[in-house]
């Protein structure tokens, strides 16, 4: 019995994590066990997640499941993204990274392969949100 051939990767976004695998098929896309276009509210972030596929031309090529948790729709898209990223890089790691029409080359230019950093800040005591002061009395 031969097993299929996978490609696993892991990405984060806000307090999103997505654990995604990339199997060969016609390019269907589950998330949490439900098609993406239910899961996801909006069609602008179906098209948002699915950019690193468009961009390496890949759409109807890999079928893709992914486990996510935590965060809203948006962190978790942006996880699902960074997670598909990974693995696509994954998939392409035995060619030449040094060609123009490499993976690693037209996801780093995309923008895909970087990490946003950016996550809710924490509360200060004295404070009433991270950074709001409470309001000023004179009397």
């Amino acid at each position: 019995m031969s097993k299929k051939q996978e490609w696993c990767a892991t990405g984060r976004r806000k307090r999103s994590v997505a654990r995604v695998r990339l199997t060969g098929g016609t390019g269907n896309i589950t998330v949490n066990g439900v098609a993406v276009d239910e899961y996801m509210p909006y069609a602008t972030l179906v098209m948002d997640l699915k950019q690193p596929l468009v961009a390496t031309g890949n759409e109807n090529r890999f079928d893709i499941e992914v486990n996510v948790s935590g965060g809203g729709f948006s962190g978790q898209t942006g996880a699902i993204r960074l997670g598909i990223t990974k693995a696509l890089l994954a998939f392409d790691a035995n060619t030449d990274q040094t060609r123009e029409d490499s993976y690693r080359h037209i996801l780093k230019n995309a923008g895909f392969i970087t990490r946003d950093p950016r996550v809710k800040e924490r509360k200060k005591y004295g404070l009433k949100k991270a950074r709001r002061a409470p309001q000023f009395s004179k009397r």
